[in-house]
């Protein structure tokens, strides 16, 4: 081709180059600020889709771990409260043998009972309050309630263990006479043991919801790890490729500058 002041090929073909090479400089530049290889699904849309399926998992998993919490703080507040009644039973036994004891003289009898019931008293307090996020398991009108476990809505049931002066049979129970010990002394014997039951009731499914929050949060991990594999850029990487890109920037100017500068010969066949 001749020498032409309207079509300067030269010039055509760094600029070409150069816009190519400003494109993977903007796009290095954009995987250094993000940290991402895959920033869109212009970048590769299969990676891209499945990645974002998993953060979908991801975000899912998170809910689950919140809601395994609240059940651990559930559980957790409901046995603390089961461990205080029990306790609160053996002093209300140790009164109880003391009460049985033949020639026990009234005034005695009377101070006995009074701790009894004072006693039995708190243990209705601590049944009323071991409520957390507004469940309670053991108080006189708990019901049973479920813990959402994984991100397909499955649940762990956890049943009401109620454990009010009513339901361990001893809210009638009174020191006031030596008959009323001995029956007192099997009624308190016999809340012990059902107390005990259902705090290991309580406790079973305790530790379930504890396994299954602390699977929960490997597997969101496995999940993270995942996504970053897919997706995450490789900063040595791109460090070199930025800089590469600069060089190839640079000399294209030059390039551009020395294509664009070719008509300038045309002026001096003119003189």
């Amino acid at each position: 081709m001749g020498l032409s002041i309207n079509t300067n090929r030269g010039a055509m073909v760094a600029l070409q180059s150069l816009n190519t090479t400003n494109q993977l400089l903007e796009r290095t530049q954009l995987n250094v600020t993000t940290g991402l290889k895959i920033n869109g699904p212009k970048d590769d849309a299969a990676t891209y889709a499945i990645a974002q399926n998993m953060r979908g998992d991801i975000a899912g998993m998170t809910a689950v771990r919140t809601a395994l919490a609240n059940g651990e703080a559930t559980l957790d507040v409901a046995i603390t409260a089961g461990q205080s009644i029990s306790d609160l039973l053996t002093e209300m036994k140790a009164k109880v043998v003391q009460a049985n004891q033949a020639g026990l003289d009234s005034a005695s009898r009377t101070a006995l009972h009074n701790d009894f019931d004072a006693l039995r008293s708190q243990i209705a307090t601590i049944a009323a309050t071991a409520e957390f996020n507004g469940t309670n398991l053991i108080g006189v009108s708990a019901s049973s309630t479920s813990v959402l476990s994984t991100v397909d809505g499955s649940t762990i049931a956890v049943s009401a263990q109620k454990m009010d002066s009513s339901t361990l049979g001893i809210a009638s129970s009174s020191l006031t006479s030596s008959a009323n010990a001995a029956t007192a002394l099997t009624a308190i014997d016999t809340a012990i043991t059902k107390v005990s039951d259902k705090l290991a009731a309580l406790g079973s499914v305790a530790k379930r919801v504890e396994i299954q929050s602390d699977f929960t949060v490997k597997l969101q991990d496995i999940l993270k790890a995942g996504v970053g594999n897919l997706v995450d850029a490789d900063l040595a990487v791109e460090s070199s490729k930025l800089q590469a890109f600069q060089i190839q920037q640079q000399l294209g100017v030059q390039a551009l500058a020395i294509a664009n500068s070719s008509p300038q010969t045309i002026l001096g066949l003119f003189n």
